[in-house]
């Protein structure tokens, strides 16, 4: 998945020496941080190429992870509204290793969702649960 090939169709303003970039979902222009942009990224490839309803899309959702107030990035509803995806962004600098698996699998323990990705906007792992089973299996694209 190349998200950087979405670059143009990304809003991005310069307003008092800051730059910011417009977020479809949320409906506001939020400063732009390496973060940011790759969720923004993700976002175009959701409802450009995989043509998931910006309807079903929550960006930041809050949830409650052992009685502490966290947010998933990006969360995907099924048709039925029940969470679908889970998405951990993170700047181009940060790897993808298993803390950052780590702290999706603990969202997921509240959200109970049947796929998980993490991208840095360079690299991408996509994985199935089977919570039933405590398995996973990696995929090449998102369902």
């Amino acid at each position: 998945m190349d998200f950087l090939t979405y670059t143009d169709t990304l809003q991005i303003k310069l307003q008092d020496q800051k730059r910011y970039i417009f977020d479809p979902i949320r409906k506001k222009w939020l400063v732009l941080q390496p973060e940011e942009f790759v969720r923004q990224l993700i976002v175009q490839y959701l409802l450009q190429n995989k043509g998931y309803n910006r309807n079903r899309i929550a960006i930041e959702r809050g949830i409650k992870v052992n009685g502490l107030a966290k947010r998933c990035d990006i969360l995907v509803y099924d048709q039925d509204m029940q969470p679908f995806l889970l998405i951990e962004c993170k700047a181009p600098e940060i790897p993808l290793d298993a803390n950052v698996f780590h702290q999706m699998a603990v969202y997921n323990m509240q959200l109970r969702v049947p796929h998980l990705m993490m991208s840095n906007g360079e690299a991408s792992y996509i994985c199935k649960i089977d919570v039933e089973n405590q398995e996973y299996t990696l995929l090449q694209d998102l369902p």
